[in-house]
């Protein structure tokens, strides 16, 4: 029971999230403002995550997870519902902190908690689950908060998805006793974040999830660039990165299942590995079909490495600092959102896009190197 109420509360906060995205972007248009404004809001959004991440995975080892499922539901949900009662653009700065910020307490607390109500295979299983979730609702959060910006405008659109978070914590507070508090025994004196780096199969773990973020944003980023230099409308560029996200889908529904046949480490050497020969092919691809289906292979190859990286980083931390180490992880993760589109960004003027897609294929496979020293070995913590 407690997984799946996890699981409820996520699709309603991640579904929130991912719209509030879009919705944000499209109502800061509405105001006149332009793409620099924009892209200060998306970096200030990812900043702000990434300044909070390693205290909030502390707050998780500390006071276990109950308070921070509540700090990060309530504070997405008043931070969505900020624009409903005060339309201003000055006011869409303070919403993006403040979910910013509050929304690592949540991810962090969930993951967590998901790595402790199992072990082994089953922890394997249940963060497959989770990350189908996550998958899942990343798709269809931006779908209603389009459907419904156009139909009932953007000011109520606020108010619906504000309400999501607040029945996640509906969903708490109706089982808030099979939700265990997470908190570990250990004494955390004298701890650093950076100890943990000393830490080598855990720094390697955490220098993979950098690259993997850093892959999936720089396809996000450069594809419909690429697709426009083309000469390809939005919905065949649509098309072909839904291709992508479907592959991703169903390569995280496999996910167990090839783990339980390897391990962790050997699914992610693989799956690196077909991302970066994907990568260095699309320079070579100008029609639809083959744009799609090249898609689809770097959707199989990283759908489940975000995943796969959570665990690893999970069976590699010490005990009593799980949330920590998550916390850098996801720290790791935000800092490739907010640095990889500027650095690529520029070199992409200065030197086209083809380089781009090699030196990304080349970052997939310094991943795949990295973890194929601990390929084949289970490294799972019990």
């Amino acid at each position: 029971m407690s997984f799946y109420v996890v699981v409820a509360m996520t699709i309603l906060n991640h579904f929130a999230h991912k719209g509030g995205k879009l919705l944000i972007a499209l109502y800061a248009i509405e105001f006149g403002a332009g793409p620099q404004i924009i892209g200060v809001l998306f970096s200030l959004n990812s900043f702000c995550s990434l300044v909070f991440a390693v205290y909030a995975g502390r707050a998780s080892d500390r006071f276990g997870s109950r308070i921070p499922l509540v700090l990060g539901s309530l504070g997405l949900g008043c931070g969505l519902l900020l624009p409903y009662f005060i339309p201003r653009l000055e006011t869409l700065f303070f919403a993006v902190m403040m979910t910013g910020a509050c929304y690592v307490f949540f991810q962090l607390a969930t993951q967590q908690l998901i790595g402790a109500l199992g072990s082994g295979h089953q922890r394997t299983h249940k963060f497959g689950i989770y990350s189908l979730g996550t998958g899942l609702t990343a798709l269809l959060g931006p779908v209603v908060a389009g459907f419904s910006i156009d139909h009932i405008g953007h000011h109520l659109t606020f108010l619906l998805l504000g309400l999501a978070p607040i029945g996640s914590l509906l969903i708490m507070l109706m089982f808030s006793g099979s939700i265990p508090s997470g908190v570990s025994p250990v004494k955390r004196e004298g701890h650093r974040a950076m100890d943990l780096l000393r830490n080598v199969p855990l720094r390697r773990a955490l220098i993979a999830a950098g690259i993997i973020e850093a892959g999936g944003e720089l396809y996000t980023f450069f594809m419909p660039i690429y697709g426009h230099a083309l000469g390809l409308s939005a919905s065949l560029i649509g098309i072909i990165i839904g291709t992508y996200a479907a592959a991703s889908l169903l390569t995280r529904i496999v996910m167990p299942a090839l783990v339980k046949r390897s391990s962790e480490e050997t699914v992610l050497y693989i799956s690196l590995s077909v991302a970066g020969v994907a990568c260095a092919l699309f320079p070579f691809a100008t029609s639809v079909y083959l744009l799609a289906v090249i898609s689809f292979v770097l959707g199989l190859g990283l759908g489940c490495c975000s995943p796969l990286s959570m665990i690893t980083v999970y069976n590699r931390a010490p005990a009593g600092r799980t949330g920590e180490a998550l916390g850098l992880r996801f720290g790791a993760t935000k800092f490739s959102e907010v640095a990889v589109p500027v650095i690529f960004g520029t070199l992409g003027s200065a030197f086209g896009l083809s380089p781009l897609f090699w030196l990304n294929a080349m970052l997939m496979m310094s991943g795949a190197f990295i973890m194929k020293a601990d390929a084949g070995r289970s490294g799972r913590k019990s």
